[in-house]
C-alpha cells in the first residue's frame, strides 16, 4: 500500500482517484510515498527519505524547493490547466471592472442617505463621474499562451475585442486551442504598443521577474489597462504607481494586494481568487491525484515541472523506474548493468529535460536487490525503484 501525506486539505474528489484498497491518504504519516498540497511551503521542511513524488494541486510550485527534489529523483508534478477556466473568467471580470469603474461606483452608492428620491438625485448627480467605456472594439494582448492565456484569448473576441498574444514557448496544445483570428505579435515590446489591455500568464522565474517595468510601460498605449493574474513581482509596483500617476495607466487589475498599491484610486485588487472557485480545486486535486498514481504504479510521468514525460504502457514482466542526471552513458552504464546480472530487456523509453532524464524498463525476469543496488551505485543515478 502507498502512503500519500498532505499538507493542506485536498478536494474529496481529487483523493477518491486514489483507491482506499491501496492507497493511505492522511494529514499525518511516517514514511510516506508521496506527498500533495496546496500552498504549504516546503522550503524549510525536511521530508523523509521514503518520498517518491510530490504532487500540488494548483499551477505554481515557487512553495516547492524543485530543484532540491530535482536532484533527489523527485518528480515535482503540478496541474497546468486545471484552473484556467476560474482564472480567465476572473480577467474577463477585471476587465470590465476596470472599464466601467464597478469598485468605485460601488463604493459611491455605499455612502448614499436619505430617501429614495433624495437618493435618486444623488446618484443622477454623480453618476458622471463613473462614466467608462465598452470592450468591443478594444485590442487585449495576452503575455503568455498557455491553457489560461489561450481561453482569455478566445473569451476576449467572443465579446468583441480584437486580441494579440506572444509565447515564445508556446505548445502545440495551446496553438490548437487558440482561435485563428487571435494575431501574433512580433515582440513583447510590439504587443505592448498595440494593446488597449494587457493581461499577463507567465510563471515566475528569473526571466519573468519585473517583466513589466519602468521602460516597458512607457511603450504602452496611453490609458493601458494592465491585468496581473499571475504574480505580484512580474511587475516593477513602483512603475505601475508612476504609471497610474501620470494616466499612462487607466488601471490596474491584480490578484496580489500590496502596501504600494493597495489606497490608489485606479487600482483593483483581489485577494488572490483566481483560482478559487470549487470547479477549479477539484479539477486541480483530481489532476494530480491521477498523476502521483500513475507515477507510483506505473512509473508513468506526466506533467512534472522538473523531469521529461515518459509514459511507456505496461507489459509482461517487472518494471524498474529510474531518475538520472542528463550526461553521456547513462543508458548504456545501466543495460550493461542489467546485461551483467543475465535480465533481458522487454521495452524501454528514455527522456530527457534540461539537466535531468528518467528511464521506464519492462524486465523479463525478477530484479534483484543486489542488481538495484548495483544500478544506484552507478554515478549520475539520482534513484531507482522496481514496480
Amino acid at each position: 500500500m502507498f502512503k500519500i501525506l498532505t499538507y493542506n486539505q485536498i478536494s474529496a474528489y481529487g483523493l477518491e482517484k486514489l483507491p482506499a484498497d491501496r492507497f493511505l491518504v492522511s494529514a499525518d504519516l511516517a514514511s510516506p510515498d508521496a506527498i500533495l498540497l496546496r500552498s504549504f511551503d516546503l522550503h524549510n521542511v525536511a521530508i523523509p527519505e521514503s518520498v517518491l513524488a510530490v504532487g500540488r494541486a494548483g499551477t505554481g510550485v515557487n512553495n516547492i524547493p524543485v530543484e532540491e527534489y530535482s536532484k533527489r529523483g523527485i518528480p515535482v508534478f503540478n496541474a497546468p490547466g486545471a484552473n484556467a477556466n476560474a482564472v480567465a473568467e476572473l480577467v474577463i471580470a477585471g476587465m470590465l471592472l476596470s472599464a466601467r469603474n464597478i469598485a468605485a461606483a460601488l463604493e459611491f452608492v455605499s455612502t448614499l442617505e436619505g430617501d429614495d428620491e433624495s437618493m435618486d438625485i444623488q446618484v443622477e448627480k454623480g453618476k458622471k463621474q463613473f462614466a467608462g467605456f465598452e470592450l468591443s472594439g478594444k485590442t487585449i494582448g495576452v503575455v503568455g499562451l498557455g491553457a489560461i492565456g489561450v481561453k482569455v484569448c478566445n473569451a476576449a473576441l467572443a465579446l468583441g475585442m480584437n486580441a494579440i498574444g506572444f509565447d515564445p514557448q508556446m505548445t502545440v496544445e495551446s496553438a490548437w486551442q487558440l482561435s485563428s483570428s487571435v494575431n501574433k505579435a512580433a515582440s513583447l515590446d510590439d504587443l505592448l504598443s498595440r494593446s488597449d489591455f494587457i493581461s499577463l500568464h507567465v510563471p515566475l522565474n528569473d526571466h519573468t521577474r519585473q517583466l513589466i517595468n519602468a521602460t516597458r510601460v512607457e511603450k504602452m498605449r496611453d490609458n493601458v489597462t494592465l491585468l496581473n493574474f499571475s504574480r505580484a513581482t512580474v511587475v516593477d509596483e513602483e512603475a505601475i504607481v508612476r504609471g497610474l500617476d501620470s494616466e499612462k495607466v487607466h488601471a490596474y487589475v491584480a490578484d496580489f494586494p500590496s502596501n504600494a498599491l493597495l489606497n490608489h484610486a485606479r487600482t483593483v485588487l483581489l485577494p488572490h481568487l483566481g483560482a478559487s472557485t470549487s470547479e477549479a480545486e477539484d479539477n486541480c486535486a483530481i489532476m494530480v491525484a491521477e498523476q502521483i498514481q500513475d507515477f507510483l504504479e506505473n512509473g508513468n510521468i506526466r506533467r512534472s515541472v522538473n523531469f521529461p514525460d515518459v509514459v511507456l504502457p505496461r507489459t509482461e514482466g517487472y518494471r524498474l523506474a529510474i531518475a538520472n542526471e542528463n550526461v553521456p552513458n547513462m543508458v548504456g552504464q545501466i543495460t550493461s548493468a542489467l546485461a551483467e546480472n543475465n535480465l533481458n530487456i522487454i521495452d524501454m523509453l528514455n527522456k530527457s529535460r534540461g539537466n535531468y532524464a528518467y528511464t521506464l524498463l519492462d524486465i523479463e525476469s525478477e530484479i534483484t536487490e543486489t542488481t538495484l543496488k548495483h544500478i544506484r551505485a552507478i554515478h549520475g543515478v539520482l534513484s531507482a525503484r522496481v514496480i
